[in-house]
C-alpha cells in the first residue's frame, strides 16, 4: 500500500522538472558523444528504455495526469522511441492504490459520511487503480452490488502544470522544432472531462440508452453517490480479456465476443462523430451470458465532423487504390505535408503510410475476416513499430483518439483470434459515405 502520494502543484512540478532534467541531460550527453565518435548506436535500445524507467517510476508515483501521459506515451504515434512506448505500457496496469485512510477521507468529504455508514458493505481494497482512480467494490442499502470510483486528490487541479512540464520532457524526445502543442491541447481537453466524473456518469447513461436492449451490457449511473470526484455505478460480474483467454474458450466463444467488438464500434460510428474512445482490454468484460460489458466512459470523444468523415473516408479510399485520393486525404488529414523541404523524406512517408491504410482495410475486403491469421498479425506489427519518420509526430491531433480507438479494436480482435462477418459494418459505412463498397472490392486492380 502506498503512502508515496504527492499532491501539491510544487511538489509535482519538482518530480517532473528533476525527471525532464535528468533524461533531457542523459540524451545531450549521448549525443555528444555520438558526434565524438565515442559511441554507436548499438545501444539505442537499452538507452531509450533506461530512460523511459525513469520517467515511468516517478510518473508512477504521481499518478493522475502524470500518469496518463505515460498511457497516452504508449499508443504508438510515431514519435517516441518503440523501447520508451514499451516501458510507459507498463502505465494501464501498474499503478499502487492509494491508502485507506484517505480512501476513507475523500468519501466523507465528496458524499457527507464515511462508507461503512453509506453503505451495507464497502471492500477497503480496491480492486483495480488505474492513471486518475481506483475502484472499490460495495453493497447498496436496497442490496444491489456497487462498484465505486474515487479520484485520486488534486488529478484536476494538477492538469495544467503537469502537462506544462511534460511538454518540456517530450520537446528533449521528439525531433527538433516538431509541434506538439496541438496534441497537448488535445490530451488536456481529454483529461478535463475524463476528470469529471459527473460527465462520466452522464456519458454512462447516453451509451445505456443507445445501445441498451442490445448484447451490450452497461452499468447505471447512481447519482446520489456520486459528485464530479466520486462514481458509482452498478457493479458487472464478468472476465476481462486476458482471464477469458486463460479459460481457453473455443473458436465460436472467441468469434462471438470479437463480432461484439467490432458492431460496437460500427454501431458507434453512425452517430458520425461521438465514440467510446479508450478501447483497450481493460475497459470490456466478456459477460458468462455471452454479452460486451462495456465499464469505462471517461474517455467519449466528440471529434471534428469533417475530420471524422475524412477519417472514415480513408477505408474506402484505400480499397480503391486511388493515389491521387490517398494523397489528397493524407493533406488533408496532415498525415503528409505539401509544401515539405525534404519531398523524398516525405514520399517516403507517404508510401509507408498508403501501404498501412491499405493493411488496415484488408478485414473490409471479403464477407468474413480472421484476425488469427499470423501472417496478418505481423503485418499490422510491422506498420505500428517501423515507421519511417523516428519522433516526429505526425497527423491531426485528433489521430491520438481514433488511433486509440481503432488500433485498440483491432490489438483485441487479434489477441483473441476472432472471425469477424463485416457484412453489417460495411452496409453502415456504405450508407454514411455514400460508396458502394461491393462495387469498390470487386473493381480492386489485382
Amino acid at each position: 500500500m502506498s503512502n508515496d502520494f504527492p499532491s501539491s502543484k510544487f511538489e509535482r512540478g519538482s518530480r517532473i522538472a528533476k525527471t525532464g532534467l535528468k533524461v533531457g541531460t542523459n540524451y545531450a550527453k549521448r549525443y555528444l558523444r555520438k558526434k565524438s565518435g565515442k559511441e554507436n548506436g548499438d545501444s539505442d535500445s537499452s538507452f531509450h528504455s533506461e530512460n523511459a524507467k525513469e520517467v515511468f517510476k516517478e510518473f508512477t508515483k504521481l499518478r493522475g495526469t502524470a500518469l496518463k501521459i505515460a498511457q497516452g506515451m504508449s499508443m504508438d504515434q510515431g514519435f517516441l522511441p518503440e523501447e520508451f512506448a514499451d516501458v510507459m505500457s507498463q502505465a494501464q496496469y501498474s499503478v499502487p492504490p492509494i491508502n485507506k485512510a484517505l480512501v476513507r477521507s475523500i468519501i466523507k468529504r465528496e458524499l457527507g459520511d464515511y462508507p461503512e455508514k453509506l453503505f451495507t458493505r464497502f471492500n477497503s481494497e480496491a480492486f483495480a487503480a488505474a492513471s486518475i482512480g481506483q475502484v472499490h467494490m460495495a453493497e447498496l442499502k436496497d442490496g444491489r452490488k456497487a462498484a465505486i470510483k474515487i479520484q485520486y486528490p488534486n488529478v484536476r487541479e494538477t492538469i495544467n502544470s503537469d502537462l506544462g512540464l511534460a511538454k518540456i520532457l517530450v520537446k528533449r524526445i521528439v525531433k527538433k522544432g516538431a509541434d506538439i502543442d496541438p496534441y497537448f491541447d488535445e490530451v488536456k481537453q481529454t483529461l478535463l472531462e475524463e476528470t469529471d466524473y459527473t460527465n462520466e456518469g452522464q456519458q454512462i447513461e447516453l451509451f445505456r440508452e443507445r445501445f441498451g436492449g442490445m448484447n451490450i451490457v452497461i452499468p447505471e449511473w447512481i447519482k446520489e453517490y456520486s459528485t464530479d470526484k466520486v462514481l458509482c455505478m452498478t457493479y458487472m460480474e464478468g472476465r476481462h480479456l486476458n482471464e477469458f483467454l486463460k479459460e481457453d474458450p473455443t473458436q465460436e466463444q472467441r468469434n462471438l465476443f470479437g463480432q461484439l467488438l467490432w458492431d460496437f464500434f460500427h454501431q458507434q460510428i453512425q452517430d458520425k462523430n461521438y465514440v467510446h474512445a479508450d478501447t483497450h482490454p481493460g475497459n470490456f468484460l466478456f459477460t458468462h451470458d455471452n454479452k460486451l460489458g462495456v465499464i469505462d466512459f471517461g474517455c467519449v470523444k466528440q471529434f471534428p465532423e469533417e475530420f471524422f468523415m475524412d477519417y472514415l473516408r480513408l477505408l474506402p479510399t484505400h480499397l480503391d487504390g486511388d493515389e491521387e485520393a490517398i494523397r489528397n486525404l493524407y493533406y488533408k488529414l496532415k498525415v503528409i505535408k505539401p509544401d515539405s523541404d525534404n519531398p523524398d523524406n516525405e514520399e517516403e512517408y507517404f508510401r509507408f503510410a498508403r501501404n498501412y491504410g491499405m493493411t488496415f482495410a484488408e478485414p473490409y475486403k471479403s464477407e468474413v475476416f480472421d484476425f488469427g491469421d499470423e501472417e496478418y498479425r505481423n503485418k499490422i506489427k510491422y506498420f505500428t513499430k517501423d515507421a519511417p519518420i523516428g519522433n516526429e509526430p505526425r497527423g491531426s491531433q485528433h489521430f491520438l483518439y481514433t488511433t486509440r480507438v481503432h488500433l485498440g479494436l483491432y490489438n483485441i480482435l487479434m489477441k483473441l483470434g476472432a472471425r469477424i462477418n463485416t457484412s453489417d459494418s460495411k452496409e453502415i459505412l456504405s450508407e454514411m459515405l455514400d460508396v458502394d463498397f461491393e462495387d469498390i472490392i470487386e473493381n480492386q486492380p489485382v
